[in-house]
């Protein structure tokens, strides 16, 4: 057993971010559900590897499917769509956990690696199809929010091989290995999807939950001509918090009908779409003697890594280089 206890540590860090994401938010959001049930099962791991507290290593395998699926509605919930009554079909993981310690407990050194492996490769998949299919989140933050799901995804595969280790370590004769990875796979991913589902870049839109009402289809040259004429008249990304689902409600007309007309007419996502528009609003205002920092905030940035990023895949240079040019 390490020295250490690194569970306890691990435990008690994202325990503290739970409680402050928390408070700052002023509710539980899905990813404040998903740091506080990593730090329950840490905290589980910790009594019962480091700790030996009677009956807690019957409880392990039951709190750990709590996490597949918190991942995966905390994934959908603020990246893909509202919340559905079906999601509560993800409650029969643990359900089906228990079963099985009751009945089958073998059962489960392949049913809880199975579960990790599963929903990572599902969040992994998913987190792949592009920003577009990701309507919630929001729009200025590009391809990260894909890109921090896919390495949430690959924790949770990789906690699956953690599993697998453990196993393979006891029917090798070397369970003294299975404290030290537990400390290192289990608890280390459990702490890597915690600390980063934090991220600013998975925010999520606090407006209404529903989705946009479905219209008469049109042709999709009409459709085109609307949303140019509105990105031109309204200059919604002027709003940072724009996201592809709040862009579907103003125009009436559903994400992915949107998405598919943006693609087939400009060659882009909406995201890149909409932070083109936000780059030339940018480099307007820097024409106009406004400062870097004024023109990517007023342009729909709030973020100087983000405006920075988007200013240098539509313009090759950065935006103090691209104004010496114009002015040169």
């Amino acid at each position: 057993m390490p020295s250490f206890p690194i569970p306890v540590f691990a435990s008690a860090v994202l325990f503290f971010l739970f409680v402050r994401l928390w408070v700052a938010r002023g509710r539980l959001t899905p990813i404040a559900v998903l740091l506080a049930i990593c730090s329950v099962q840490i905290g589980i791991i910790a009594l019962a590897q480091h700790y030996q507290v009677p009956g807690m290593r019957l409880v392990q395998p039951i709190t750990a499917t709590l996490i597949p699926p918190a991942a995966w509605c905390a994934f959908q919930w603020t990246a893909a769509r509202p919340k559905r009554k079906a999601d509560l079909l993800h409650a029969l993981m643990p359900v089906t956990a228990l079963a099985a310690l009751v009945t089958a407990p073998d059962f489960l050194d392949i049913f809880l690696p199975g579960a990790f492996f599963l929903y990572g490769i599902a969040i992994v998949y998913q987190s792949f199809k592009g920003p577009d299919a990701q309507p919630r989140a929001f729009l200025a933050d590009g391809d990260l929010p894909a890109r921090i799901w896919q390495i949430i995804g690959a924790a949770l595969i990789v906690s699956a091989l953690s599993d697998v280790l453990i196993v393979a370590a006891i029917t090798a004769d070397l369970g003294h290995l299975q404290p030290w990875i537990v400390s290192l796979f289990s608890v280390g991913n459990l702490l890597v999807i915690g600390i980063i589902s934090l991220s600013s870049h998975l925010r999520t839109e606090d407006d209404e939950d529903d989705e946009p009402q479905r219209t008469n289809s049109e042709a999709e040259q009409a459709v085109w001509q609307r949303v140019q004429t509105f990105m031109t008249e309204q200059k919604p990304y002027l709003d940072p918090d724009l996201t592809l689902a709040r862009l579907s409600r103003k125009l009436g007309i559903p994400a992915k009908t949107l998405s598919i007309v943006i693609n087939q007419n400009t060659g882009e996502n909406v995201s890149r779409y909409v932070n083109d528009a936000r780059i030339a609003a940018a480099q307007k205002a820097l024409l106009g003697n406004e400062t870097v920092t004024s023109a990517m905030l007023s342009s729909g940035f709030n973020t100087k890594s983000n405006f920075n990023r988007e200013f240098l895949r539509i313009t090759g240079v950065s935006p103090s280089k691209w104004l010496a040019r114009q002015r040169a």
